[in-house]
């Protein structure tokens, strides 16, 4: 029966006629604080969902404190690792919020971070194991944050480290595994070819362009990524509705980027 759960909530993350996803982090209040984009957090994720977003991710604040009530649906992920900016070792995440927590509030998935290199790796590593068993007790999504992080790691976009963290993911029980674009096409098909669940890719530091970041999602798609989960590159862009249906163009209806700018 849990396989029936995890295979109902999945089809709320990701679009049944492409298999791809839009998600749309909002659990930067932990990390940052209230920074611009997600202040007023009803209002930017009214704004993402009009624009075609599949889901939005935050912790336990964004169900109680700003998820959508009405009109257009959108699925929610809770976010069930943190630490701060302020702490000795913001790389370190810790587990604050229990799966039975995020059924209460009509989560459609999970989430965890996990650091690979990290100093504190063993035990996120170990956290991750632990929740991705009680996922499947439950028959609720899994999506792991695998960033490479740590002294050994040279770079955390090199296709090496990235595809190492990918793999975790899916070997410790990950239905979904969100990480770092390694940059190109055929070295980002490393990534994929060797994660045998979805991969969507992060946004990452703020871009300078619109036309970057669209060119970004799209050449992921051609390398068999299966969507996004962008977080500032969104929220804290001019018109966050806009810019979605744009991504949506790309991850939703295949278009390429000259066709998206063409359009408007």
């Amino acid at each position: 029966m849990s396989e029936i759960g995890k295979s109902v909530r999945m089809e709320r993350i990701f679009d049944r006629n492409t298999g791809n996803a839009i998600i749309i982090p909002m659990d930067h209040g932990v990390g940052a604080g209230p920074i611009q984009g997600i202040i007023d957090l009803p209002t930017t994720v009214n704004k993402v969902a009009d624009g075609g977003a599949n889901a939005v991710l935050g912790h336990m604040g964004l169900p109680k404190h700003g998820h959508r009530g009405y009109g257009r649906d959108v699925g929610l992920i809770i976010h069930l690792s943190a630490s701060t900016s302020l702490g000795p070792d913001p790389n370190h995440k810790v587990i604050v919020t229990t799966i039975e927590e995020a059924i209460k509030v009509g989560a459609d998935a999970v989430s965890i971070h996990v650091n690979v290199g990290a100093e504190d790796e063993a035990k996120m590593l170990q956290d991750m194991g632990n929740v991705a068993r009680q996922c499947d007790e439950w028959g609720m999504p899994l999506l792991a944050m695998m960033y490479p992080r740590g002294p050994k790691v040279t770079s955390e976009h090199d296709v090496e480290f990235v595809k190492h963290a990918a793999r975790v993911g899916a070997e410790l029980g990950a239905d979904i595994v969100k990480t770092n674009y390694t940059g190109d096409i055929e070295s980002f098909k490393e990534v994929v070819n060797g994660c045998p669940v979805p991969v969507v890719i992060a946004g990452g530091p703020r871009m300078e362009t619109e036309k970057q970041l669209i060119e970004m999602i799209y050449d992921s798609l051609q390398a068999g990524g299966k969507g996004v989960a962008i977080g500032r590159n969104v929220f804290q862009s001019e018109d966050p509705t806009r810019l979605v249906s744009h991504i949506s163009k790309i991850v939703h209806k295949r278009m390429t980027p000259a066709e998206v700018f063409e359009t408007e």
